[in-house]
């Protein structure tokens, strides 16, 4: 077996693991994998910069946190057609866009990177209604 075959082995497992966990594949979880991918690099940027430097167990904590959220959004994909429904993978993936989008600006303020008044203040509101 040489080394193409095995790539696409590979590529074919992980399509159809993809296509079982996840149904399809949407723009908005392309979005949301973006964003998680830059509140990564974002944290890991500030945390720097803060001269706290990189922390092996918090980035553990971190991407664990982030492959919990995966999870959560696999499992509503299986309510999604346990229900017979298109709804609740899709309601998780934008609750945990706009928890992300929030961390980045987040990451984005320990940086000292400007950030407008209104971009703030509908931060604070999302922040807020998530406590709730």
């Amino acid at each position: 077996m040489n080394w193409q075959s095995i790539v696409n082995a590979g590529a074919g497992i992980l399509g159809a693991f993809i296509t079982f966990a996840f149904g399809h594949w949407t723009e908005s979880l392309t979005f949301l994998l973006t964003v998680i991918a830059i509140d990564i690099v974002s944290g890991m940027y500030a945390s720097i910069r803060e001269g706290r430097g990189l922390n092996s167990a918090v980035g553990a904590a971190g991407l664990a946190k982030k492959g919990l959220m995966l999870l959560v959004i696999i499992l509503s994909y299986r309510v999604d057609v346990l229900l017979g429904s298109e709804v609740v993978m899709g309601g998780a993936i934008y609750f945990y866009i706009a928890n992300e989008l929030v961390s980045v600006t987040e990451n984005y303020g320990r940086i000292g990177l400007p950030m407008p008044d209104k971009l703030r203040q509908i931060i604070a509101v999302l922040k807020q209604k998530g406590e709730a």
